[in-house]
């Protein structure tokens, strides 16, 4: 039963990546194509493990107490800090035009529609990626005793992952920085929710973040 899981959460993980990444870099589908994708792989692999493999409630991970609160909250504003220090630190370096017009070619997103996308990525996608790679694999792996394979495949999945969305914006240094990056947050995340035991608290933290990603869009498409 242990490697059974084991196996289910590491390749149905692995085959979700990658159908995005397909449909992302080679379809090249609209936005809302990709949203509805990865809703439907973030929600329906994980469903699948906790009520046919696991055999528990989906809500396990979803639980709130004030702490998970505070520290989310705490680290989410520190994660906010940086990334904006970041920006302007390394701003001359990022083409915001190219991001710009990639998003408005690919993904057709544009000034008009920003702000809703904007939205659905802080409050949705953060959920949904959250939910994914905390509450479905990192946890799961954590609780069925692979604690270093979890923390180790869950944060270098979250990065790779992710090279989907970013990899025609940034020169090839500036993608190792972000990977790197998104590696060394991923371990923050896991670790933050080994306190909770639910990906509440990086969750709170990834709302931040994207907040502060979301206000460099903003001055992207020159709304602010």
């Amino acid at each position: 039963m242990r490697n059974k899981s084991k196996k289910y959460i590491i390749i149905s993980s692995i085959i979700a990546c990658i159908i995005l990444y397909f449909i992302e870099q080679v379809l090249v589908m609209s936005y809302l194509v990709k949203i509805l994708c990865k809703i439907i792989f973030f929600t329906v692999l994980p469903y699948i493990y906790v009520r046919l493999i696991k055999r528990s409630p989906v809500s396990d991970k979803i639980k709130i107490n004030k702490k998970d609160l505070y520290l989310g909250a705490g680290l989410g504003v520190a994660c906010f800090i940086v990334l904006i220090s970041a920006y302007f630190f390394l701003k001359d370096a990022i083409d915001l035009n190219t991001i710009a017009n990639e998003l408005q070619s690919k993904s057709k997103v544009s000034s008009n529609n920003f702000l809703l996308v904007a939205f659905y990525i802080t409050f949705v996608n953060s959920f949904l990626e959250e939910f994914f790679f905390r509450g479905f694999i990192f946890l799961n792996l954590y609780e069925l005793g692979f604690k270093k394979l979890a923390y180790i495949f869950s944060s270098a999945l979250f990065a790779l992952y992710h090279i989907g969305i970013f990899k025609n914006w940034f020169n090839p240094w500036l993608i190792i920085l972000a990977i790197f990056g998104l590696v060394s947050v991923g371990f923050i995340f896991d670790y933050i929710d080994t306190k909770s035991k639910n990906f509440i608290n990086s969750w709170i933290v990834h709302i931040l973040a994207d907040a502060a990603i979301m206000l460099i869009g903003m001055r992207m498409f020159k709304i602010l």
